[in-house]
């Protein structure tokens, strides 16, 4: 099954075990339903903020769209051996391709309140370029590459080794600076 087929039928079957209908968790998570429908159908690449939004709809973390077999103990996760890989768009209109790759480094672990990503971020589209915003907070250390980030007003540019946390209730967006491909760490802590 593909990564974004994974999230959409997690999300159906979460909306569904809750008997809420697809209209019910549009209006709850302040989406539309024609978004609902694509996702659970695996027709669009999902981005980031509306999930967190849909997640807390559903009343459950992001990482619940990742989970198999929740481990109660630490989880360890070898170099290269991130097995749940989740493809979001940026926020084009309608994304048919990933522009960000979320390696979850934490996927198993039950009860946690942050959601730890390795993120590799190709170049988009200026006009994606649109800031968004979600309850919690975000730590983000660049590993590679550059990334610029619209926070507010106000922009900042990150290059190899530098880091930023920052609320993510302020409207955001986190692309890659210029042509070239970025890699950070995100640690992304949304309340439930």
């Amino acid at each position: 099954m593909s990564e974004k087929n994974r999230v959409g039928s997690k999300i159906r079957q979460l909306r569904e075990a809750q008997d809420m209908s697809v209209e019910q968790l549009a209006e709850a998570s302040q989406s539309s339903v024609e978004l609902i429908k694509q996702l659970e159908n695996g027709a669009l690449v999902p981005s980031l903020t509306p999930l967190l939004k849909i997640a807390r709809a559903l009343g459950v973390r992001l990482g619940t769209f990742l989970d198999d077999m929740p481990q109660h103990g630490p989880v360890v996760v070898r170099e290269g051996q991130s097995e749940n890989v989740v493809r979001f768009s940026g926020k084009t209109e309608r994304p048919k391709k990933s522009a960000l790759d979320f390696y979850a480094l934490a996927s198993d672990k039950a009860d946690r309140h942050m959601e730890p990503f390795i993120i590799d971020i190709r170049p988009s589209p200026e006009e994606s370029h649109k800031l968004s915003s979600h309850e919690g907070e975000e730590f983000i250390y660049v590993l590679s590459g550059k990334i610029e980030i619209f926070y507010g007003k106000e922009v900042h540019n990150l290059n190899e080794g530098d880091s930023i946390y920052y609320d993510s209730i302020v409207p955001h967006d986190l692309h890659a600076a210029g042509a070239g491909d970025a890699k950070i760490l995100a640690v992304v802590y949304a309340p439930a």
